[in-house]
């Protein structure tokens, strides 16, 4: 399981098909959670493994079409869908709708309609991180931000960062880098602006270049913190409003 990959539910009753989306999905670095042809089997491994997005055929075999999926989906668990269509008629499409997909893709599509529509819906998940008008980044660096993650753009594809796995938070210039157990991330955006955005109760700012996870402190000196094998710099003008937060977490 790659760290930080976005988790991909497929219901596609053609397994040929299904397999080739699975192909192409783990080339893009997504992590495909299961390939299921019917719409019964995907409620029971969603109730076990909650996807980030699902990607469903409307025409499924069953009891239940994938626009039925979809309106459970949306409705108890809050999971984005992208429509996979061949020749949907206007019934169809119109009773489609009020599931309200994310995308949809028309059978045949290739990998690159299917990158799309997925950064397209990870876009619409969430809320774009605000930038000052001169350190915009350029369309394909965008940060998103949802309350308990951010998605950003790390080796040519999207990945979901969860706050509470951040460790630490280091500010370079115009940039910044996001440290987990396993991996650095740089954001191309100043620090202020992530920390802006941050849950207050997990993040605290301990010096000018440096914001903490504050569950994952180990350790407290005088001048330092210590966060797995990791001292950073603790500032006298920061220290009693950080000794006060880590009292209370």
């Amino acid at each position: 399981m790659t760290e930080g990959a976005i988790k991909i539910l497929v219901v596609e009753d053609e397994m040929l098909i299904g397999a080739k989306i699975s192909l192409f999905l783990t080339e893009l670095g997504y992590e495909v959670t299961g390939l299921l042809p019917r719409a019964e089997e995907a409620l029971l491994q969603v109730a076990e493994h909650l996807p980030d997005i699902a990607l469903l055929d409307i025409q499924l075999k069953g009891s239940m079409d994938g626009i039925a999926l979809a309106q459970v989906l949306l409705q108890e668990y809050q999971v984005p869908v992208i429509f996979l269509t061949a020749n949907t008629d206007n019934a169809s499409f119109q009773r489609a709708k009020t599931a309200q997909p994310y995308a949809f893709l028309a059978k045949p599509f290739k990998k690159l309609d299917l990158q799309r529509a997925l950064e397209l819906t990870i876009s619409r998940m969430a809320r774009p991180v605000p930038e000052t008008a001169s350190e915009l980044p350029a369309a394909e660096d965008q940060q998103y931000l949802l309350s308990d993650r951010i998605f950003v753009r790390h080796k040519d594809r999207m990945v979901k960062i969860l706050f509470e796995a951040i460790l630490y938070i280091e500010a370079e210039r115009n940039y910044c880098r996001i440290f987990t157990p396993n991996r650095e991330y740089l954001l191309t955006m100043p620090m202020k602006s992530l920390e802006d955005q941050l849950p207050a109760a997990l993040f605290q700012r301990i010096h000018r270049s440096y914001i903490v996870n504050l569950r994952h402190v180990d350790e407290v000196s005088e001048s330092h913190v210590v966060l797995g094998q990791k001292a950073l710099p603790l500032s006298k003008s920061l220290r009693e409003a950080f000794l006060r937060r880590i009292r209370t977490v």
